[in-house]
């Protein structure tokens, strides 16, 4: 685990607020950072620089104060005393995020986001990635020949003592199995990119992957492609659920369309392995339009389509999806459905620190945007295509 949480420097006085005179590394102790200094240099009083940061400012502290108050914390460096407040408040001001294993940059920059918003308002987080989006793994007795069972050292679950160290949790639905021991915790839980019918949740917070898909679905039908392969993200979640649900729903209202659906682990050789069978196997001719849920799978699909002795974008157009950095590494750069992933980890702790405050909304759908680039293009059999290069 790893974690941002602030700690008393030794020696490190308290201020009236529960504010620890926090000093920038190298800085005298007689020129530590106080409330004071915020406040001064935000041009308010102590007392708002108190409810900015304990994040109880609204109605009382004007948006624009609020924000002053959080820049000039973060400029000269300032960390409340959170041992002290805990003592107060009765809380550890600490929050879990628990992600899948951070196999791509977009978890990392959930955390990005959820970390920014928990350091304005002195929280620490501590990242959970859980291996395979499933959980802490407890590996079935190894067997030696004539030997019967071995013992295996059983793994501890890291949710153990969860209601005691932790104020609560914000998790994906891609690593959903790992929340048992802290649903039973009884911590508030904010879900990220869920079903937000599940009454297990106290928040969910969603990105629009429907409306990506009807994007996504409905640049490859404008540009002409009527035969189209989904390559399904092989993984039980409810996102990918939602990707499957509208690319089907999508293209069932397009006349014409033949959709076929392909699963695919998310890694590139899957992603290899499945767009090879969607090119080279029947039924009826093959696509010319790949659609994949992530745009590792999509980097997959394009290294198939050349070794296969084809075009992209001539001879078979590929989407990705997520915007990765990878969406733009690979040769044509991906067409792909760009996720705020540091606005959803900001919307995410707003939610977790709503319901720690007794007041829990109905937290928001995040938009996001369909990006053309030059990985699809009209089918080879229209005419448009044959003016591209190579075509």
């Amino acid at each position: 685990m790893t974690s941002n949480e602030a700690t008393t420097p030794p020696g490190a006085r308290t201020g009236s607020t529960g504010a620890v005179d926090a000093a920038p590394p190298g800085r005298p102790a007689a020129d530590r950072v106080t409330s004071r200094d915020v406040a001064r240099a935000a041009g308010v009083s102590q007392a708002a620089v108190s409810l900015v940061l304990g994040d109880k400012w609204r109605g009382r502290v004007s948006p624009g104060k609020a924000e002053a108050v959080r820049a000039a914390a973060r400029e000269l460096g300032y960390r409340p005393n959170l041992a002290a407040r805990s003592l107060r408040t009765g809380r550890t001001r600490t929050v879990l995020l628990v992600v899948p294993a951070l196999t791509t940059e977009f978890f990392a920059r959930v955390y990005t986001g959820a970390a920014r918003v928990a350091a304005d308002h002195g929280l620490g987080v501590v990242l959970y990635p859980s291996s395979e989006g499933i959980g802490p793994s407890h590996p079935a007795p190894a067997t030696t020949p004539g030997a019967g069972p071995v013992r295996t050292p059983s793994v501890p679950d890291p949710f153990d003592s969860a209601a005691a160290t932790l104020d609560g949790v914000i998790a994906s639905s891609m690593a959903a199995e790992a929340l048992t021991a802290l649903r039973a915790a009884d911590l508030p839980l904010v879900m990220l990119d869920s079903d937000p019918d599940d009454d297990r949740a106290t928040a969910t917070v969603n990105l629009d992957i429907a409306d990506g898909v009807r994007q996504l679905t409905g640049h490859l039908t404008a540009l002409g492609h009527r035969r189209i392969t989904h390559l399904a993200a092989d993984v039980r979640s409810w996102t990918f659920e939602v990707r499957a649900r509208a690319v089907s729903e999508t293209l069932s209202r397009v006349p014409g369309v033949r959709l076929r659906r392909l699963p695919a682990a998310l890694g590139v050789d899957a992603g290899l392995r499945a767009a090879h069978t969607a090119l080279t196997t029947g039924p009826g001719p093959r696509p010319t339009a790949l659609l994949c849920d992530d745009d590792i799978i999509a980097a997959g699909a394009c290294k198939a389509v050349r070794r296969l002795g084809l075009r992209v974008p001539e001879d078979v157009s590929v989407t990705g999806f997520d915007d990765l950095a990878l969406a733009v590494a690979v040769e044509p750069e991906l067409t792909t459905v760009r996720l705020p992933a540091e606005d959803f980890g900001e919307a995410g702790m707003r939610a977790l620190m709503a319901a720690l405050d007794g007041r829990p909304d109905r937290a928001p759908t995040l938009p996001v945007e369909l990006v053309t680039r030059g990985s699809t293009a009209p089918p080879a059999d229209a005419p448009e295509n044959a003016a591209r290069p190579g075509g």
